[in-house]
């Protein structure tokens, strides 16, 4: 014999006020969460960020974060495949320059969920 359900509580299943992301953006998100979740890679970013022209080539923010230059490749290798930044080969140093608009899309994201929170 079928066992029937209460009726929810009033209140709950209210109805959405705008459409939530897509699964493969939010697996995209949390990818770029957990890439900033580590404070050495917020530091590497900002270190990227600050230098002239926005890029900075691996040998100038190695000694910044205190860490061996291997340790920090492999920071800023996660950073890249998150898609915060882009590396570029020149000669035997690497590049790193932020993607345009990467560090927005992560921001819209947020301040899209603010809002309809306060709605």
């Amino acid at each position: 014999m079928a066992q029937t359900l209460p009726a929810p509580p009033s209140g709950c299943g209210t109805p959405l006020t705008s459409a939530p992301i897509e699964r493969d953006e939010a697996v995209e998100l949390a990818r770029t969460f957990k890439a900033l979740g580590d404070p050495t890679r917020v530091r590497l970013l900002s270190l990227v960020a600050a230098h002239e022209g926005g890029e900075a080539c691996v040998c100038d923010i190695t000694e910044p974060v205190g860490l061996s230059q291997p340790t920090v490749s492999h920071h800023l290798k996660v950073l890249v495949e998150a898609g915060l930044l882009a590396r570029e080969q020149r000669g035997t140093w690497a590049y790193y320059s932020l993607v345009p608009g990467a560090l927005a899309r992560v921001a819209g994201v947020l301040a899209d969920a603010d809002v309809d929170a306060t709605v």
